[in-house]
């Protein structure tokens, strides 16, 4: 496949790098020659400096052969742009990064694909999604569910004392009748992929595909508890912030803290749902004032990482079981199982991985990506012709770091162990590394 991306910054070079593993023809366009340098010098791709809305630049990348045609620089205007230019000229398919969210949310009044853009995304819009999808299991710092949770993978920060660090994982599996699996270790910033007679640590991330009874039990064997949350407190009327409050108000009271007088009117009169206080949510007096030690969750969005993470801090030494901070550096989300964030998200790396599964090989349904963690999550439709069909797993050659979780068959979720059978017309659960993805998907074909 023939991937044009317009725009070297964190969402061009993520999604660059993602697409390296699977051997795509890249073409990187940037007008910044640092940022083409960095990325030529990492990865397999051709760069080409220049504006993307000229014409010269766009048939230097040969746009009319695009299958795919990505503008994420960071101007809105040059990403409409450059999009529409590049499907009149050509290119199959075209996405767009946006700012302005009416693009999204008023296609009754314009609508993007009658101009030749294909999809568009908010990174705001998403991280915003995100947070909401992050605070519905609050003992787990990462929940996604497939098919309405028949399985669901999950991730728990591993205690000193808990259950899961007593036994391998073979054994723990094995006393709770296969309700969950064990696919992923996160440890010392290194993703582990676990077998049999695995063994847990104190202080891992560790990620379970469950059934929907497993859940629970995950739960408990990690010494965790749920929280009811009801009060949430957000740090920051950014893009991010203001998206957040407003769809977390519909379910949660929320208190939203903005540094800037004018701001903070403006956000007031758009979020009537939302209590919106103009301060420094730095300083501890007023978080205090605030009533922080009521508070069940706390979300710092500001512009500044460092700010975000140690709001969070205080936020947790003052009690509150739930912080989400957002990152514009992708190293730092690395540090929350060390430093006591529950969670670090990075906008661009999930704009990047929303991006991603419009390029995926194979019978894919979907895909996420867990935050910090060097693998991806699929699900594949298993036909008749796959390789995998009919096969008992541990019989086939499948890749070392990829693991089979779970399958969805009749309508129910099901554990799958090394003597499992995999038939036509199952949903299959897998979680892979990045350099054996496109192994695993030959394995579905």
């Amino acid at each position: 496949m023939k991937v044009i991306i317009a725009g070297a910054g964190d969402v061009g070079f993520h999604l660059a790098k993602l697409l390296a593993y699977e051997e795509h023809d890249i073409v990187l366009i940037d007008k910044d020659s640092e940022k083409l340098k960095a990325a030529s010098n990492s990865l397999d791709v051709y760069t080409i400096k220049g504006n993307a809305t000229y014409f010269d630049v766009l048939a230097e990348a040969n746009v009319e052969e695009a299958d795919l045609f990505i503008a994420v620089t960071q101007s809105e205007e040059t990403n409409l742009t450059t999009s529409i230019i590049a499907k009149k000229l050509g290119a199959k398919k075209t996405v767009a990064r946006i700012q302005n969210t009416e693009f999204l949310f008023r296609k009754d009044v314009l609508d993007l694909r009658d101009l030749g853009i294909d999809e568009i995304i908010s990174p705001e819009s998403l991280a915003a999604r995100e947070i909401n999808r992050l605070l519905k299991e609050t003992a787990l710092t990462d929940t996604f569910v497939f098919e309405q949770g028949l399985l669901s993978l999950i991730g728990v920060i591993v205690d000193e004392n808990s259950e899961l660090t007593k036994k391998s994982l073979s054994e723990i599996s094995e006393s709770q009748d296969h309700e969950f699996i064990n696919v992923a270790i996160l440890r010392d910033n290194e993703t582990k992929i676990p077998r049999g007679m695995s063994r847990l640590l104190p202080n891992d991330h560790a990620y379970f595909v469950t059934i929907p009874a497993g859940v629970d039990k995950v739960v408990s064997l990690a010494g965790k508890q749920k929280i009811n949350i009801k009060n949430i407190m957000i740090l920051g009327g950014s893009r991010v912030g203001y998206h957040a409050a407003k769809k977390l108000s519909k379910k949660f009271k929320v208190k939203l803290i903005e540094n800037d007088k004018d701001k903070a009117f403006e956000l007031a009169d758009m979020l009537p749902d939302v209590m919106v206080i103009n301060g420094d949510g730095r300083d501890v007096e007023l978080l205090l004032e605030e009533g922080i030690e009521n508070i069940d969750a706390f979300i710092a969005v500001t512009g500044n990482s460092e700010t975000n993470i140690i709001s969070c801090l205080v936020a947790k030494s003052n009690g509150v079981k739930k912080t989400i901070s957002l990152v514009e550096n992708i190293d730092y989300i690395h540090l929350s199982q060390n430093i006591g964030v529950d969670t670090m998200i990075n906008k661009k790396l999930i704009a990047a991985n929303f991006i991603f599964r419009h390029i995926r090989r194979g019978d894919v349904i979907s895909l996420a990506s867990i935050h910090g963690v060097d693998a991806e999550i699929l699900e594949f439709m298993v036909n008749e012709d796959s390789k995998i069909a009919n096969k008992v797993i541990k019989e086939i050659d499948f890749p070392a770091n990829a693991i089979i979780g779970g399958v969805i068959r009749n309508n129910e979720g099901h554990i799958t162990m090394g003597d499992s059978v995999l038939l036509p017309d199952d949903r299959v659960v897998v979680l892979c590394k990045p350099d054996c993805i496109r192994k695993v998907e030959e394995f579905f074909k």
